[in-house]
């Protein structure tokens, strides 16, 4: 590269970056306009030249010339009014959504596209959202979907809208999505648990109307049953540290003699290792945990958990280049993308 810009009264140009990056300035247009037929290694080349001579893109001209914000929202849709909480702070302390925050940007980042965060509780939030997308506010968006009875979705493909969703749909619809295979996950930790020696087994699941919930149930049950274990005792918990706890609590109340457990995500694993210290109960020795996530949350516990690596990160890459896809070509098919799950040993089971 060449040298740096000095500081002066001259604001950078395009042909400043041109210069630094060791390229033509058609590329450097390329770039920072979003146009994405440029080869991935000159996009951080470009970047990282932007930022040595300081050079500020005007985004009202690049809108103009490419009829796109360089923009893409984290859409997150749940049934909670979030007016009394305007920075969500379930969204920050849970680290399921960091992760896909990181994703995202490990994709986006390099293109210099930004991601700005939406979070809609109520129907008037969300159709208010679907026309403020209609009106360009947005190249398109990932959308969390979080109950089952989320109209988002639906809202969002009859406006014919660019979106990818990060989970399966509860009811089928025309739109991209990325998955883990639930039920896969929560077999191979019923394999696990039972190769151990577990023989009274229980669960504590997610709500039992989430899609993500359904299918680690019907996995876990359907492999315990292939082992011999037609009855897996369970209580559902709502993916919190706290439901985590007192669902344990429960389950070890009604059912004394378990010696392992499949909790259906770490968060409530966690809660689940607390009871059962308090209890009395020691882990892996009386009773097996078993986790699903992978998340920060399972080395975090005591002891760390073994879990189902759950690749949130990939996912949420995998659905900023669908949508990336998407933008760049309407006609783009809808597809899904299922990742697979993997076992992580650690102390807990």
């Amino acid at each position: 590269m060449s040298g740096e810009i000095r500081a002066g009264a001259r604001l950078p140009t395009l042909e400043d970056v041109a210069r630094v990056a060791g390229v033509s300035r058609a590329t450097v247009s390329r770039v920072v306009n979003g146009i994405r037929n440029v080869d991935p290694q000159l996009h951080e080349v470009v970047w990282h030249a932007v930022e040595v001579t300081g050079y500020v893109p005007n985004r009202a001209a690049r809108s103009l010339v490419t009829r796109r914000t360089g923009t893409i929202a984290l859409v997150v849709s749940d049934n909670e009014d979030h007016d009394d909480d305007p920075f969500m702070s379930r969204f920050f302390a849970d680290p399921f959504f960091g992760r896909v925050v990181g994703g995202l940007l490990s994709v986006l980042r390099p293109l210099g596209i930004q991601l700005a965060l939406q979070l809609v509780g109520t129907q008037q939030a969300r159709v208010r959202l679907v026309g403020d997308l209609r009106q360009g506010q947005a190249d398109g968006a990932v959308v969390l979907s979080l109950h089952p009875e989320d109209t988002l979705p639906a809202l969002m493909t009859e406006a014919g809208l660019a979106a990818v969703l990060v989970g399966r749909p509860a009811t089928p619809l025309p739109v991209s999505y990325v998955d883990v295979a639930n039920d896969a996950g929560a077999a191979l930790a019923a394999d696990h648990l039972v190769g151990r020696g577990c023989r009274q087994v229980g669960m504590i699941s997610g709500p039992v109307d989430v899609p993500a919930s359904q299918d680690r149930i019907a996995g876990f049950r359907r492999a315990m049953a292939r082992h011999g274990h037609p009855y897996v005792p369970a209580v559902a918990g709502n993916f919190t540290h706290d439901s985590g706890e007192q669902a344990m609590y429960q389950l070890h109340r009604e059912h004394p003699g378990l010696d392992g457990v499949f909790v259906a995500n770490d968060l409530m694993a966690q809660g689940a290792l607390m009871a059962l210290r308090e209890a009395g109960c020691r882990v892996p020795d009386d009773i097996a945990v078993i986790g699903f996530d992978d998340s920060s949350a399972a080395l975090a516990a005591r002891p760390p958990l073994t879990t189902i690596r759950h690749p949130l990160e990939d996912m949420a890459a995998e659905s900023a280049r669908l949508l990336l896809a998407r933008i760049d070509d309407s006609e783009q098919r809808v597809t899904s993308v299922i990742f697979d799950p993997v076992l992580v040993h650690r102390q807990s089971a």
